[in-house]
């Protein structure tokens, strides 16, 4: 299954395929659930439009919070022998948070539950991706990292897709398969998540070791605030390498976020079928996966800002591409071209974000690295709506998209040329 890794770099791509579990659920059938608890007549339940923006504004305050506690959480694990006891900590209470949601019986109890399950979720990544130092070589980062978003897109279809058949059996689709009531199936999915994120990080609780780390140095938290502020201000002053490259993520990530948040807006707005389009999507996954082993092998030959720099350029003619989009064999197509290139764009930067930072730092530096990271599809989003209410259409609302990874192209290129700074 995974030729060629060692125990303790197998362990870690498995915690990809079990956080990608959850994932894959917040993307598709959690704002479903959501709704199905909120949206009512009865005392207590609000309207669709309600329904969305409280949603929005939730996954809002997700992406404020977890952009302030990852740089000091970042920092404070980077000490000895802290990252692991602050891994497992918020993966517990994240599996908990996911399991427990099935059994919310409001709205607002689902929406609370939720935003804290997300931010330990979220938190739990900024640890994850900083362990990276730790468990492998520099030579290799860049096929381990592959590895992970590669099985992480195949291995999160599993509990998703018995997730979506107890979708279906609760009366989803039709309430002539309906076997027992929605909330049952919403309980079973959220289950089957939980269980799933947390049986699959085993291997890396046990094999884990922290190599990296500093020393802390008079009060902690002072410390951490202190070394937070020096390394901001070395990044916007002598390490420009880092500074531009955090430009460049900041950039193509927005329009690759973007792009695989608004795909059923696409669909959608194009006027196409719900089933094509979701089974589309399900085959981006597995495209994913080919598409992230086949960057890893190239990784052993190419150095990673060239492969980064070929991803970019194909997001760019993806979303050129989207102006001739009209039918669902158009919309699969595009979808395609995104699953070729999304999951090996992501950990190609975090390997490559990982080379070039202090390894002693890597906490604190991957949570400056999630503030860009988590700010993903803000501006695109941004520019969407804006083409939408001048009256344009939803095609050249993604074509417009290719200003970012052109940016994109032009900051990494530049953080290319600048000296490492250690």
């Amino acid at each position: 299954m995974f030729k060629g890794l060692t125990k303790k770099e197998r362990a870690w791509v498995l915690y990809d395929v079990g956080n990608s579990a959850f994932t894959m659920l917040a993307c598709s059938l959690i704002p479903i659930y959501f709704k199905m608890l909120a949206i009512g007549d009865a005392p207590g339940q609000i309207t669709g439009d309600q329904a969305t923006a409280y949603y929005s504004i939730s996954i809002a305050v997700v992406t404020v919070i977890v952009a302030l506690l990852g740089p000091v959480c970042g920092a404070i694990a980077d000490h000895k022998d802290r990252k692991k006891i602050f891994f497992q900590t918020v993966v517990a209470l994240g599996v908990a948070g996911c399991i427990l949601n099935g059994f919310a019986t409001s709205w607002t109890m689902f929406i609370v539950i939720y935003v804290l399950a997300k931010i330990f979720y979220a938190m739990s990544l900024t640890f994850y991706d900083s362990m990276l130092n730790d468990i492998t070589t520099q030579d290799r980062m860049d096929q381990v990292s592959s590895y992970g978003y590669a099985w992480g897109y195949i291995g999160s279809c599993i509990p998703f897709i018995l997730a979506m058949i107890a979708y279906i059996l609760g009366g989803g689709l039709s309430e002539d398969l309906m076997l027992f009531p929605p909330r049952v199936g919403m309980i079973i999915g959220f289950t089957v998540t939980g269980v799933w994120w947390l049986i699959v990080t085993i291997p890396l609780l046990k094999e884990y070791k922290q190599v990296n780390y500093v020393e802390a140095e008079r009060g902690e938290i002072t410390d951490v605030f202190r070394k937070i502020g020096g390394t901001l201000k070395k990044i916007a002053g002598s390490d420009k390498k880092v500074l531009f490259f955090l430009i460049a993520f900041f950039l193509y990530i927005d329009g690759v976020g973007t792009i695989i948040d608004n795909c059923i807006n696409i669909g959608t707005d194009l006027g196409l079928p719900t089933v094509g389009q979701v089974v589309f999507l399900l085959a981006t996954q597995v495209v994913a996966f080919g598409g992230s082993l086949v960057f890893a092998r190239l990784s052993k030959k190419f150095d990673t800002v060239t492969l980064i720099l070929v991803c970019i350029v194909g997001y760019f003619c993806v979303c050129l591409y989207a102006l001739t989009l009209n039918t669902l064999l158009e919309f699969g197509i595009l979808a395609f071209g995104v699953g070729c290139f999304q999951g090996s764009i992501q950990s190609l930067s975090r390997s490559y974000f990982s080379k070039i930072i202090p390894p002693e730092n890597s906490g604190e530096y991957f949570g400056i690295y999630d503030i860009f990271a988590k700010g993903a599809s803000f501006l695109g989003s941004a520019v969407i709506a804006w083409v939408k209410l001048a009256g344009g259409t939803i095609n050249i609302a993604v074509a417009s998209l290719a200003v970012f990874f052109a940016l994109g192209f032009v900051f990494l290129r530049l953080s290319d040329k600048q000296p490492l700074a250690r």
